[in-house]
């Protein structure tokens, strides 16, 4: 089964975002856990607990979570960098107490202290919350290469992957953003830098993609995201993601901005017929 679908509001109780997929065909969903962009993280209640759970079961929904935009795991600051490594440790218990498997998380900025330093900060972290895991996967996520961000280049990632106990536990992957990694340089509409992902990171470890099309040219190193087909990856590029085991053996989850020119579902639906081409 290909399993995907679109990040999913939460709006009313974390359980509804299941009757929001499946209302409009969904295999997969990405949703936030806690407030996208305020530090706090509240526990849910155990009967949204049991509702989460058993509609996961009935729809066949696959559920994956997204981290707060506020946590820095490369952050220099200290109390930011705590606050950040509290807000991961939140994010995991939750997770697995819903039974979600895979917690996707940005590694943020070194704040112009270096990439080194902000290698080795997301490293630290990773290990200060290895006993917090339970049964969650945690997948790093690619960046589109604005200034001091950390994981644009996907040796970034490797050397994160290859520096961590969870990567020799299996409890560390990736998750791809295709309009990230368009932004920082790789030419996603082709084989061939498919082929130099695959050889850098290794496909096996990449377990989700957001299929997101791009609003800016190759190498822009903006990370504006536009409707599947309509941005410069287009929708030659996605025929050639959509073609490729490797890629669509993945989580796929769709993150585009609303646009009232598409039916709900229709790029999930455009991004299906690829597949079956």
């Amino acid at each position: 089964m290909l399993r995907i679908g679109y990040h999913l509001s939460i709006a009313g109780s974390l359980d509804l975002a299941f009757d929001r997929g499946a209302a409009i065909g969904c295999t997969a969903m990405q949703i936030f856990v806690s407030n996208p962009r305020g530090w706090e993280v509240k526990e849910p209640i155990a009967t949204v607990v049991k509702d989460f759970r058993e509609k996961r079961e009935k729809l066949d929904i696959l559920p994956v979570c997204h981290m707060p935009y506020l946590p820095n795991l490369a952050s220099t600051k200290e109390e930011t960098y705590n606050k950040s490594i509290l807000s991961l440790e939140k994010n995991l218990r939750i997770c697995d107490e819903l039974g979600i498997k895979y917690l996707i998380t940005h590694l943020g900025s070194h704040l112009g202290k270096g990439k080194k330093v902000g290698l080795e900060s997301v490293v630290n972290a990773l290990e200060t919350v290895s006993k917090s895991l339970g049964g969650v996967t945690i997948l790093l996520e690619n960046q589109a290469g604005h200034a001091n961000s950390i994981g644009a280049r996907l040796e970034d990632l490797a050397e994160i992957h290859g520096g961590s106990s969870l990567a020799k536990n299996g409890r560390l992957g990736f998750c791809l953003d295709t309009c990230h990694l368009f932004a920082a340089g790789y030419d996603i509409r082709t084989e061939k830098a498919w082929d130099e992902i695959d050889r850098t990171l290794g496909l096996e470890k990449v377990h989700a993609l957001h299929m997101n099309d791009a609003k800016f040219e190759l190498g822009s190193g903006r990370d504006r995201h536009d409707n599947i087909g309509r941005g410069f990856v287009g929708e030659t590029g996605f025929a050639v993601m959509m073609k490729n085991k490797k890629i669509t053996s993945k989580i796929l989850i769709l993150e585009t901005p609303p646009n009232p020119e598409l039916a709900e579902g229709e790029e999930m639906d455009l991004l299906r017929s690829l597949y079956g081409q």
